[in-house]
């Protein structure tokens, strides 16, 4: 099948705690998957579009746990590289009473995603995808990883087609925050759609409001400029449009990790289908809400019929 959405990235396998409180004092985790690109790529999949995803694993049991649970959610893991004489990184997160940032390690220095090399991309495949979505997170891996973010977007908007970006800032990746928000924001005006939190973009842009934040991306040639507001819902500015998209209530925070993730297969999934840019925000927005109640990174993404039941 005609593939509508790719993504690069690093998928990671994801231990959670059982109980809330210091990682050193948990007896217990449950094993689930992790990676902004991927949770990406399974939430788009359960909305049923056509998804692959490009990657290195190890061939441990890390790896294979992580292959076949992307293949189990029809994910094409066709331009994945299993290699035996590299390891897959892994995380383990925390849980806060009450919900909230929990504590996270990251154990992925190395990792046979890291050893990603732009001479593996396959761009006569590339080109022939609908659109790429990408992050800031697989480009600050490494030089190879930054040199495979740039040229897969490059590659696409020289064939006409759309690029989104979630800068998704991890500043420990990155050696200094000016190279961060220089190589970010490069990264950035590369794209048709542009999706940062509005802590993101103020530190990426140096302006303070959602509406500033957005010209900054505008003016560089972006076509859609989306800030995330948390509870708060979102801005979004076209050159032709803006509004403000108000949050979906929510019972109670359990995990913020995924949010975002969520949010982006939402407006991804929405302007694919030519809904508009108020409405994919709106559903991207409802996809955050669901996102930030469940402890996993994807356990809260919707199926199509979830999607159809919610009229988004």
């Amino acid at each position: 099948m005609a593939i509508d959405v790719v993504t690069f990235g690093e998928a990671m396998m994801l231990l959670v705690a059982d109980q809330p409180g210091p990682l050193e004092r948990a007896r217990a985790f449950v094993k689930r998957t992790a990676g902004a690109e991927t949770n990406v790529a399974i939430g788009l999949a359960r909305l049923g579009l056509q998804v692959a995803w490009c990657s290195r694993l190890g061939t441990d049991s890390m790896g294979r746990y992580l292959l076949q649970s992307m293949e189990a959610e029809g994910i094409d893991c066709s331009h994945v590289v299993c290699d035996a004489t590299q390891r897959t990184g892994f995380m383990i997160k925390g849980r806060v009473e009450g919900g909230g940032d929990p504590q996270v390690e990251y154990h992925r220095k190395g990792s046979a995603a890291s050893l990603f090399q732009p001479e593996e991309i396959d761009t006569p495949w590339l080109v022939g995808t609908r659109h790429l979505h990408a992050t800031g997170i697989f480009a600050a891996l490494s030089s190879n990883c930054l040199a495979s973010s740039l040229a897969s977007m490059d590659a696409m908007r020289k064939h006409g087609k759309t690029v989104s970006f979630d800068p998704n800032l991890r500043p420990s990746l990155w050696a200094s925050r000016e190279v961060m928000r220089e190589t970010v924001n490069s990264l950035a005006f590369r794209a048709d759609w542009v999706l940062p939190g509005i802590e993101e973009g103020k530190l990426l842009t140096g302006q303070d409001s959602p509406q500033e934040i957005a010209r900054f991306y505008l003016d560089a040639g972006v076509s859609l400029v989306v800030v995330k507001l948390g509870a708060d819902g979102a801005y979004y500015a076209t050159s032709q449009e803006s509004a403000f998209v108000s949050g979906f209530p929510v019972d109670q925070v359990l995990d913020t990790v995924g949010a975002g993730d969520g949010f982006a297969a939402g407006v991804i999934s929405g302007m694919l289908e030519g809904l508009g840019v108020q409405n994919a925000v709106r559903r991207g927005a409802w996809i955050g809400a669901r996102a930030v109640q469940v402890l996993g990174d994807t356990e809260g993404l919707p199926t199509r019929a979830q999607l159809a039941q919610a009229q988004l």
